[in-house]
């Protein structure tokens, strides 16, 4: 029997002598009591729109050489799963311009039904056309599509690119492909926000969820964020003396809060870091694509985790750096839209976090 084939047998003391299995990673509980099992993963900070409220029109993007590679994300995501990770979004920037991403998702899609249960992605949808069909066999079973207005010259203009016939026809692609549709849509202050009934109506029409969330202070833009801000509360006054909202007990562990509107048959989301805080049952973490794990999105801290992946020992550089986040994980964000020219909370942009 050769060397190679003997060491598959496995010897009693790997076991401790008392024929058991190895030790299970211990799960990720932050110092707040917080048991995290959602990773949103970041696989480029590039996007191909340009968004106002996201990015200024000549955006910087990070050198290709800082970017993890698709084998390292894949390890990334597999010491997160290991740990207790049970739901992994991939994000970007927008994900599906990575040159073979759907390679990524096909290895990731491997690992369901085992610690994996749930494989998503964050997306503008101008690609996803291309991409639907291929993401449900690699496991995709739901998406969600950041759109805020049905309006072709307001998207153009939100945007800086005329790209909405691509982005519908992604959408009804992912429907077609059996991929369950979220949409997305910041609110904002006399730009769209007396479109947002009929945005929410078509998307209910056509089975669709909607997420209103409200503008995040990330990053420098070439707009004045408290231009920008529209509270939630104030937006679902308005909705209610159109529709009837009953909330619901969903919860994802996110931010999100849930209502049901009668009328529409659908299901409404209302993301409010700033007039409703919502950390008190967070449960997720972010990457970004150069493997900086944030454990806030409103926060600075950071561990360097593609300093873990390339040592000498990445797996035990990964275990101790994950640890290092649940110590380091702020009780809550400390987002302020309540002056004006004042700099952004934090300067990266979200383009570079993950949405």
């Amino acid at each position: 029997m050769s060397d190679a084939t003997d060491h598959t047998i496995p010897r009693k003391r790997d076991h401790l002598l008392l024929n058991e299995a190895p030790a299970k990673p211990a799960p990720l509980v932050d110092a707040f009591q917080r048991r995290i099992s959602y990773l949103r993963m970041s696989v480029t900070d590039r996007c191909d729109l340009r968004c106002t409220y996201c990015m200024p029109e000549r955006m910087t993007f990070l050198p290709k050489r800082e970017v993890l590679s698709l084998e390292e994300l894949f390890e990334l995501a597999s010491g997160f799963i290991d740990r207790g990770v049970t739901k992994l979004r991939i994000t970007g920037g927008e994900p599906l311009v990575r040159r073979d991403i759907m390679d990524l998702f096909t290895a990731l899609g491997r690992r369901l039904g085992h610690d994996l249960q749930e494989l998503t992605l964050t997306t503008n949808a101008t690609q996803l056309a291309t991409h639907a069909d291929g993401l449900a066999k690699a496991g995709v079973r739901r998406v969600n599509i950041s759109l805020d207005t049905l309006d072709r010259a307001r998207f153009a203009e939100l945007t800086r690119r005329d790209a909405l016939p691509q982005v519908l026809e992604g959408i009804e692609a992912a429907r077609d492909a059996g991929l369950k549709v979220k949409l997305n849509a910041v609110a904002l202050k006399e730009v769209n926000e007396e479109e947002l009934p009929d945005l929410i109506g078509w998307a209910h029409a056509r089975g669709h969820d909607v997420t209103l969330i409200e503008v995040m202070p990330l990053g420098d833009v070439e707009e004045e964020r408290l231009d920008q801000y529209l509270r939630l509360d104030t937006v679902r006054n308005r909705l209610e003396d159109r529709w009837t909202l009953t909330d619901n007990a969903r919860s994802s562990g996110g931010p999100a809060r849930y209502v049901d509107v009668a009328e529409t048959g659908g299901q409404l989301g209302f993301i409010t870091p700033h007039s409703n805080n919502f950390c008190a049952s967070c449960n997720r973490l972010r990457v970004t694509a150069t493997g900086q794990l944030y454990p806030c999105l409103g926060g600075n801290e950071r561990v360097d985790l593609r300093a873990a992946l390339r040592s000498d020992n990445p797996q035990e550089a990964l275990a101790q750096g994950l640890d290092q986040a649940m110590a380091i994980k702020p009780e809550r964000h400390h987002f302020r839209m309540d002056k004006r020219g004042a700099d952004p909370a934090l300067a990266r942009h979200m383009s570079m976090t993950g949405g």
